[in-house]
Formats: structure tokens, sequence, C-alpha cells
């Protein structure tokens, strides 16, 4: 579990037939064979490990749910460590498993802030509402508009130079997870308003 607080920007150092090579410093401190990274958002198992970098495992469903598959060499990429027990809560509950991806239609400034617009599919968009959570390339963030087909977030300049934001641009693919209450709260008013049905009998021994 994460919570979309970004602690570092590593860099790609290689990216081959699934795996991939990051160059980082925080995120390596306290690191082991077989834990997880999120890396722009994505859940990763760490496989090998060197004083200055790590390699994480792609599976063919993470590329095809993820922009993992279009970096290249040198790009920069979020990275967070899994949240401990215990430890600060300063976003929301991220877990990591991508659910697609969006496209960046739109930035403007406003402030101190970036007005970020994005594109995303109807499922992920189903389970957004203005001031609620959602992970964009890991990130935890408020949306502050939603329409049929595009949402908008303001990213404070401090988030955008401190993460991947600061070198995406129009019609850059960005990794997105909604948030997994909204999930929740879904399927159980799916099962509510399914209610007893021959099935759910069956299932049970009538």
């Amino acid at each position: 579990m994460f919570t979309g607080i970004i602690s570092e920007v590593g860099k790609v150092f290689s990216l081959q037939t699934g795996k991939l090579t990051i160059g980082a410093v925080q995120t390596l401190k306290g690191l082991e064979l077989g834990g997880s990274v999120a890396v722009n958002g994505a859940c990763l198992t760490v496989t090998e490990f060197s004083p200055d970098s790590f390699s994480v495992e792609l599976s063919p469903e993470t590329l095809k749910r993820t922009n993992l598959g279009t970096i290249k060499t040198g790009d920069p990429v979020n990275l967070e460590r899994p949240l401990g027990l215990g430890g600060e809560l300063g976003g929301h509950l991220v877990q990591g498993h991508i659910d697609g991806t969006g496209r960046i239609i739109g930035i403007s400034q406003e402030g101190g802030s970036s007005i970020f617009k994005f594109e995303a599919p109807q499922e992920i968009m189903r389970y957004l509402v203005e001031k609620g959570f959602v992970a964009v390339e890991g990130i935890s963030l408020t949306v502050t508009r939603i329409t049929s087909n595009y949402f908008e977030v303001s990213v404070l300049d401090y988030t955008r130079n401190h993460t991947n934001l600061n070198v995406h641009k129009i019609n850059d693919l960005v990794n997105l997870e909604a948030d997994i209450m909204a999930k929740y709260v879904e399927r159980y008013l799916r099962v509510q308003r399914t209610g007893i049905t021959s099935d759910f009998l069956r299932e049970h021994g009538f």
C-alpha cells in the first residue's frame, strides 16, 4: 500500500524485455530483493539492485495497463516505497494497481499551481468525483473539475517540480488509479441492487 506522496524522481537506466532498471538514491535505502516499489504509480517487485540502481519485472499485464512500455532511457520516473505500519498517510490509500492510462489534453498556470486536464476512459471516469482522490503517475491529487470525458487537477508548483509532471507535455500518456473506496462503494451498491437471485439461492443450497 502507498500514499501517493512521491519520495524521489529516479532515472531510467535501461528498458529490456520484461525488465526495467532505474537509477535512484533515497529509494535504495533499506531496499530488499522481492520488495515493492511504486514506479509511476505501478507497484512492481524488485529483482536486482546495485549501489546506484534497482531492477523490476514488467509483466504483460503491467505493460498493457501502464505507460511503462513507452518510456525511454534517461526518462524521469516517480518513485515511492510502500507505507510502513504507523507511517504518516500524507495523501490517500494507493494500491499501486494501475487502472489504465489517460492523456494530457491541457496544461495552464493559475497562481502558484498548474491546472492539468486529463482525458480518460469511462471505466476510470466512472469512479471520479469533484474533490475526490485520484493517483496520476502515482501522485495523490484532488479532482477539481470533471466532465463526461475528462477531469482536471490542480498541482502545486512544488509537487510539479519534484515529480515527473515537470517534464510531461500535451498528449503524453499518464498512469491512472482511481480511489479504491469508490470501487468498494460501487461493488456494494451493485450487490444491494441485485438482491436475492436464483444463482444466489443455488449457491446457498436452496
